[in-house]
């Protein structure tokens, strides 16, 4: 199939993409790699009446890893990103969750700030910013503001961007973190997540995100509660996933039913536990 007909907006700086924008309202949606939207418009899942593409807008592919933050231009290829010596180095978590990302082609073309501003749940980024507590910088008209991706994402495919603002930028804060683990259930390498968990440990406090369960990516409260009891020990381990089973209330859909993706979290996060007591 082929998209609906679309006005082509190419702007040349911020300043005119924010403008774009605001001039086209809810009509208009960011084209910022184009890996997820370009397919969802050839099978008009989405119709927007004009496309605003930052590919040309300076100022927003850079990377830059600091003492205590690694800060990402928003039109960072999600390639340059895993395969960053800094990344690699300083936040192996987030070069790992990269390579689950689709395929190579699909990184290469695929951006930080695209990814993040469609808000998939099943997609790797939003939950590695989530549990790593990252912020997002956005512009609009009014200027700038930073929004915690833990408010960040709304629903599935909704932010708390407005219709007139873009991602800049994104920060993730490189604290201290003594071991972290990466879990994701795919049918195929490549697919869409059926299920996953992103774990860290920072001393004696272990935070765990899952995805591809619900409309965002999840916090697992009761699982982290468990583990903070009983530590991790087998019985803490086995707590936890209990306890993970138990506090989501999965969706069901052609990839996976709600039963089963209830019963691979727990699964999930007995692997990731594992990993990080060893």
């Amino acid at each position: 199939m082929k998209p609906s007909p679309f006005l082509y907006v190419r702007p040349t700086s911020i300043d005119q993409a924010v403008a774009a924008l605001e001039q086209h309202g809810d009509d208009a949606k960011v084209l910022a790699g184009g890996q997820s939207l370009v397919p969802m418009m050839n099978f008009r899942l989405a119709r927007p009446a004009v496309l605003v593409d930052h590919e040309r807008v300076p100022g927003l592919d850079w990377l830059d890893a600091a003492e205590d933050e690694l800060v990402v231009g928003a039109m960072t290829r999600q390639s340059r990103l895993a395969a960053s010596r800094d990344v690699r180095q300083r936040l192996p978590l987030l070069a790992t969750a990269l390579r689950h990302v689709g395929h190579h082609q699909i990184r290469t073309r695929g951006t930080v700030g695209g990814s993040l501003a469609h808000a998939d749940p099943a997609a790797e980024l939003p939950a590695i910013a989530v549990l790593l507590g990252a912020e997002l910088r956005a512009r609009g008209p009014s200027g700038e503001r930073l929004i915690p991706a833990s408010q960040f994402f709304q629903g599935p495919f909704t932010t708390d961007l407005a219709d007139d603002e873009i991602v800049t930028s994104v920060r993730f804060p490189l604290d201290q973190i003594d071991t972290w683990a990466f879990e994701e259930l795919a049918r195929r390498s490549g697919d869409f997540a059926i299920a996953g968990v992103a774990a860290v440990r920072r001393g004696s406090d272990i935070r765990l995100v899952g995805f591809g369960l619900g409309w965002v990516p999840l916090r697992l409260d009761a699982a982290e509660a468990a583990i903070a009891v009983s530590g991790l020990s087998e019985a803490g381990i086995e707590a936890a996933s209990d306890a993970a089973r138990d506090e989501v209330e999965p969706i069901s859909d052609i990839h996976a039913d709600a039963a089963y993706r209830q019963a691979a979290i727990g699964t999930l996060v007995g692997r990731a536990l594992r990993t990080m007591a060893a």
